[in-house]
């Protein structure tokens, strides 16, 4: 006869659930191995399997005191199922609500901007004066290392960090006489 192959893990959390729906009462981990035995998962694989259950939010845990208690009802699994049904259906409503509207406006925009020669000549007239906006903006760049006002800036910013050298400078020889003083 060949060996007796275990469970598979789904059916281990099946055959778990099932201890908690058939009984719908609250357990501590010692009845839940004692129960996991009987209905043929190993002592070492319960918690595992329970921790994969509470993880999926099918069972319950709470810590009471010292004592960890868990449970799983019947009716928690089909009023999840219904607030989730619900939920979606009205996602649902509200995309399809939208949709109706975008359609909509996609219409009266249609409407209200027919596809005419003047509308066409009109659109190629703003995309020459984007590229010419682009190239023009491209060569105020080359040139702004010549502005004035930058090299303004710069003038101030070389003048700010040659005080603060000259400020380091000092305060390193005020240093420097204080340790041949001290010492």
């Amino acid at each position: 006869m060949p060996p007796k192959k275990g469970l598979s893990a789904a059916d281990k959390r099946d055959r778990m659930l099932e201890i908690f729906h058939e009984s719908a009462d609250v357990f501590v981990i010692k009845d839940v191995e004692k129960y996991g035995l009987k209905k043929g998962i190993i002592a070492q694989a319960v918690k595992d399997v329970l921790q994969t259950l509470i993880d999926d939010d099918l069972v319950h845990c709470e810590k009471i005191g010292i004592s960890n208690y868990y449970w799983a009802f019947p009716s928690e699994a089909s009023v999840k199922v219904r607030t989730e049904v619900k939920k979606y259906e009205t996602e649902l409503a509200s995309t399809k609500r939208r949709r109706v509207e975008v359609e909509d406006a996609i219409a009266q925009h249609k409407a209200a901007n027919p596809n005419t020669e003047k509308r066409t000549e009109a659109l190629t007239a703003l995309n020459n004066l984007k590229a010419r906006l682009a190239t023009v903006q491209s060569e105020l760049a080359a040139y702004r290392e010549s502005d004035p006002e930058t090299l303004e800036a710069m003038r101030n910013a070389a003048e700010g960090a040659k005080y603060a050298a000259n400020r380091w400078l000092d305060n390193t020889y005020s240093l420097l006489s204080w340790c041949k003083k001290k010492f």
